[in-house]
């Protein structure tokens, strides 16, 4: 027996019209948020070229901590699982500090 729901013919329109409905809002979304983290790593990229010309490490504990739990409770209160949320700024920290220690690398 073969699952209609899957057949797009036979979904109804007005669901298929809020399915699309949505799925262009998280488009616009997906955009929003490769956008901003391109605004971000330019001024990462800004913090890195700094640091290098004034042979500071690349990686800074105490501000990544800060801005963990920073990021957890603006999760928080958002309904964003802060766990998610942390693992996504550690991901993003670790390629900026990556790209830090090219700078420094660079300037060597």
């Amino acid at each position: 027996m073969s699952d209609t729901r899957n057949d797009s013919s036979e979904i109804d329109p007005a669901v298929r019209a809020e399915l699309t409905r949505l799925r262009e809002s998280i488009d616009n979304i997906d955009a929003a948020v490769v956008h901003m983290l391109a605004e971000r790593f330019k001024c990462t990229q800004q913090v890195g070229v700094l640091k290098a010309e004034h042979q500071l490490p690349p990686a800074d504990p105490a501000r990544e901590a800060r801005q963990i739990a920073r990021l957890r409770e603006l999760a928080e209160s958002a309904r964003l699982d802060p766990a998610f949320a942390e693992k996504l700024l550690n991901f993003i920290i670790a390629e900026v500090i990556r790209h830090h220690e090219t700078i420094a690398d660079g300037a060597r």
